[in-house]
């Protein structure tokens, strides 16, 4: 089973910034396509970018310029970089790819996800 480890989150203050990693095993990130979710508290699940294997990347409205998702094949590592971080920005990060059909949902293979928390 391919399993996706997410690090990186913490506590900053709003304008601060924070890179998020995930690693995985059982698979090369020059194989299948990645991305991150967030979930803040009591929202649902918001797909925040995609990178697929060709390098071509996403992002969610608004957060682009801000957000920065990367791949390093060699450590077989994703990242996204949050930079000017704002209060709602605070949520759980995942790292997931998409289900064999190509879809971006919980039906995917997903981290277990790192706490992002911003304060005013």
């Amino acid at each position: 089973d391919v399993d996706l480890v997410e690090s990186g989150g913490g506590s900053v203050q709003a304008g601060g910034s924070l890179r998020l990693s995930c690693i995985a095993s059982e698979l090369t990130f020059d194989q299948t396509n990645v991305g991150w979710f967030r979930q803040a508290p009591g929202k649902p699940y918001q797909l925040v970018s995609t990178i697929n294997v060709y390098g071509f990347t996403w992002y969610a409205d608004s957060l682009e310029g801000r957000f920065a998702i990367s791949v390093n094949d060699v450590k077989n590592t994703v990242y996204l970089d949050l930079n000017n971080l704002e209060p709602e920005d605070t949520a759980v990060y995942f790292c997931a790819t998409p289900t064999p059909r190509g879809s971006w949902s919980v039906e995917g293979c997903w981290g277990q996800g790192t706490q992002v928390t911003v304060s005013s």
